[in-house]
């Protein structure tokens, strides 16, 4: 593999030394039983998260990026090898709420209010009506869509949907944010925007979050760590640690090292099918 130069201390992205990873796999596998054959979702994984970062996960249809991140969540188990979630296992990290997960659609419910669609998780979890209000009211300040508490789902554009549903999944404070192409029905331009608004979030909250996603510039453009998986079954073909500063805006792009990254992850994805070819 070809060598991206690493992050830089002054870039933010330094990690403490001894902290639990916020996710750690080893030789992970998931094998589907169908009635026709096995499928071979996932193969000998092998994947270290460090708290803080932002990983995208990358690769062609059916590759088994968005089996990896539900195994993460607990969506699915694996049938090989270990996964732990903050130390701990899948299961347990689902039942401390230690994550949220943002699907591809924002599934809100029609009938209830922005503020009201935000507080669900919290009247699950039984908290008062005044600390649901000052949770939603955070979050959405979070999400820049103060003043929208009070609307409905289908008042609101695709982009601003989408953007409830990130402050749902906020609203418990949770330390990990899983992300399943949450983006990728939007426009280019509406796009944009959230990618810029996403890393600032991630700047200021200071939670992991992992990404899955078909764009080779939006996996360049958010992430500290760049994970290339092969058409299925889903291996890691490369791991590119990002050397962009931190702080980046979308004139980032036109940059030879955005350039250069974003070669090796085409590279990658290229490898990972004269892999599977054979």
């Amino acid at each position: 593999m070809t060598t991206v130069p690493q992050p830089r201390p002054e870039d933010g992205n330094s990690l403490k030394p001894g902290c639990i990873p916020a996710v750690e796999v080893k030789d992970l596998s998931l094998v589907f039983q169908t009635a026709d054959a096995p499928v071979h979702a996932l193969s000998h994984v092998d994947l270290t998260i460090e708290k803080g970062e932002f990983v995208s996960f990358i690769g062609p249809s059916g590759c088994g990026k968005t089996t990896l991140l539900r195994v993460i969540a607990d969506l699915q188990q694996a049938t090989g090898g270990t996964i732990e979630v903050n130390g701990t296992s899948p299961q347990a990290a689902r039942l401390d709420r230690a994550y949220g997960y943002v699907f591809q659609s924002p599934a809100l419910f029609p009938w209830r209010t922005v503020e009201r669609n935000i507080t669900l998780p919290l009247e699950i979890m039984g908290l008062t009506k005044t600390e649901q209000k000052a949770r939603a009211k955070r979050v959405l300040e979070l999400v820049n869509l103060s003043g929208f508490a009070r609307k409905f789902p289908w008042q609101l554009s695709g982009g601003m949907q989408q953007r409830v549903s990130i402050a749902r999944a906020l609203s418990f404070d949770p330390n990990l944010l899983l992300m399943d192409e949450p983006f990728g029905a939007l426009d280019e331009i509406i796009r944009d925007h959230l990618n810029e608004q996403l890393l600032d979030l991630w700047r200021r909250t200071e939670k992991t979050l992992v990404f899955v996603t078909h764009s080779i510039p939006e996996a360049v453009f958010l992430s500290t760590k760049i994970v290339v998986m092969s058409p299925r079954p889903g291996r890691i073909i490369d791991i590119i640690e990002s050397s962009l500063p931190r702080d980046r805006t979308l004139d980032i792009r036109e940059t030879p090292e955005f350039a250069e990254i974003a070669h090796r992850v085409r590279e990658g994805l290229k490898a990972g099918h004269s892999y599977d070819d054979h």
